[in-house]
């Protein structure tokens, strides 16, 4: 199948706006045309003037060549402005409808998706590459027509006027087009590239070393301390470096040649014969090859911004290309709210060894599990599977005695609700931030659902209550208060089953008091999985299960793990000790 161009696609998603952004090449085109008119009027002034001298009082049109000058070039302005017009307005358009599909595909994808790629790269590619577009339909095409039409223009004055003129005028723009040819091309498209993907990493590391800036300022840590930001920082600096050194003569050759248009023609008036006519053409050659300069500079960034466009149509299809979960079709519901894993494994994308390998384990309705382990062991992998973050790679994952694949998708978010480690509360009100559970939820239910949450005293000092929009006017939450929310939200929402992911981890020792009251309530009548490293928060549950390198290494309750003297007994016998650990005075 033949690969569209980067028109097509663009005009795919213009729809009948297409026809705006022809019009607007059209429209360019004639006010090239005419841009070209008042150089005409110029050339009659000097021939009026030259006829005339030295008795200038003979002269008897300049006022009338000079306004028609005028006229023809604002004439051309307005032509020109009505183009701009027609080429935003179907910009604009494109931009919305491709930030409009990409956002609506996204929302379909697996929450995995996000984890995996990066929210900085995503952000990049949702804003940055539509934005290239929108730049690209809304001036540059209708430029790109006005610069390709204004040489036929001159063309055809540059050889009316004198013809060797003319073709003298032409050698410097053959030259300059070898050397345009040889900075273009396909070194030139992966050149392009390659630079997106150096702005592209080093957005995605901004986001994250922006995020860990808590962190920074807490322990006296300079950037230095974020390796991989630094090193997409150093990275960018090597390309761009290289690749400037590899243009710098070709550059400077093309620079030299376009600008030098004019000094080749006043050669030229040496071994030509001196006539007024000769005198009047070669004034009127170097007042008009100046656009020859400009147009050529024109069409070479035209070239550029063409390969930025594609590259950006490219990381567009990045997305575009990644596929929901698929549906089986069979729609099973649930007959309870247990959960089984029947040979479990899975493995991510690129990665040679399995996150998870065979997985056997069962989780009755109501019942309260934790997963503990050490760092890297698949703890949270194993619970994003339960939501259907990810579809596993071999096995099963089953609620209620269906495989979660045979689940609708929306069937299967109204029966898990997820509360994470870091909670993300919106730039909206805390209402609908909580409504967000159970978006017909009355204000009444909400209220409700702050109260069960412990959320009570953080709506007391907001200025606007539970209406206080987060982020506005320096008002924020703390982590914990935060999580509370977070709580509160889960609790409208009201699922079935309930899965914590390290949900203390940012509470300070107020906080998660409260915090644990408000998962004992939430808790009631649920099936949990809590994953933690807090091993205080999990000693209640009624099964712990132990995951190292990504399978089971034992199971059991509190007592009977501690009795066990395996690795939870080890791990609780440091936990005991970091708890007990004081600054030495």
């Amino acid at each position: 199948m033949k690969k569209q161009s980067s028109l097509a696609r663009l005009f795919a998603y213009a729809g009948n706006y297409k026809y705006l952004t022809i019009l607007s090449w059209i429209l360019s085109v004639i006010s090239a045309w005419i841009a070209l008119v008042p150089f005409y009027y110029i050339w009659k002034i000097i021939r009026e003037v030259l006829n005339a001298a030295p008795e200038y009082s003979q002269v008897e049109h300049l006022s009338s060549y000079g306004w028609s000058a005028v006229l023809s070039a604002l004439l051309s302005m307005v032509i020109y402005i009505g183009a701009l017009m027609c080429s935003h307005i179907a910009a604009f358009r494109v931009q919305a409808n491709m930030r409009s599909e990409m956002m609506h595909h996204i929302v379909t994808l697996p929450l995995g998706f996000m984890d995996s790629e990066g929210s900085g790269k995503i952000r990049k590619t949702v804003n940055e590459c539509s934005a290239a577009t929108e730049a690209y339909l809304a001036h540059q095409l209708p430029d790109q027509a006005g610069a390709y039409a204004t040489p036929v223009g001159l063309l055809v004055l540059l050889l009316v006027f004198d013809w060797r003129l003319g073709l003298l005028s032409l050698i410097p723009v053959g030259l300059a087009f070898l050397i345009m040819g040889s900075m273009m091309g396909k070194k030139m498209e992966q050149k392009m590239k390659e630079y997106q993907n150096a702005l592209e990493e080093m957005s995605s590391e901004a986001v994250e070393y922006v995020r860990g800036i808590p962190v920074v300022k807490t322990f006296g840590q300079s950037v230095f301390s974020f390796k991989r930001f630094r090193t997409s920082i150093e990275k960018y600096e090597k390309w761009t470096i290289a690749y400037t050194e590899d243009l710098r003569i070709p550059m400077v050759a093309y620079t030299t040649i376009i600008n030098a248009v004019f000094t080749i023609l006043i050669a030229a008036a040496f071994f030509f014969t001196a006539s007024n006519t000769f005198l009047l053409n070669l004034l009127f050659y170097i007042i008009i090859t100046p656009i020859i300069t400009v147009t050529l500079n024109k069409i070479m960034f035209f070239s550029e911004n063409k390969m930025i466009v594609a590259d950006a149509l490219a990381r567009v299809d990045g997305i575009m290309d990644c596929r929901p979960l698929e549906e089986s079709g069979r729609e099973e519901q649930p007959k309870d709210h247990s959960i089984i894993f029947e040979r479990v494994s899975f493995r991510y994308e690129d990665t040679a060894k399995d996150a998870l390998h065979q997985i056997n384990l069962k989780i009755g309705e109501g019942e309260h599990v934790a997963f503990v382990g050490p760092s890297g062991g698949g703890k949270t992998t194993l619970a994003s599977l339960i939501a259907r973050f990810f579809d596993v790679t071999e096995g099963a994952v089953k609620i209620g005695g269906v495989d979660v694949r045979d689940i609708p998708s929306k069937e299967l978010l109204e029966q898990v609700s997820f509360v994470f480690q870091d909670s993300k509360l919106l730039k909206m009100s805390i209402y609908d931030n909580v409504r967000m559970g159970k978006k017909d939820a009355s204000r009444e239910e909400v209220m409700e659902a702050l109260k069960n949450a412990q959320c009570e005293d953080i709506i007391e000092k907001l200025p606007d209550g539970m209406d206080t929009i987060i982020g506005t006017k320096g008002t924020y939450v703390s982590g914990g208060e935060a999580q509370r929310l977070s709580i509160a939200r889960a609790m409208l929402k009201n699922a079935p089953i309930l899965i914590l992911d390290e949900a203390t981890a940012f509470a300070d020792p107020d906080n998660e008091t409260k915090v644990q009251e408000a998962f004992s309530r939430l808790s009631k009548g649920k099936t949990v999985v809590m994953i933690a490293h807090r091993l205080s928060s999990v000693t209640n549950a009624d099964r712990i299960f132990v995951l190292k390198d990504g399978e089971i290494e034992e199971s059991g309750t509190h007592e009977s793990l501690e009795k066990a003297n395996g690795l939870y007994a080890h791990m609780w016998e440091k936990y005991n000790q970091s708890v007990c650990w004081k600054v030495g005075v």
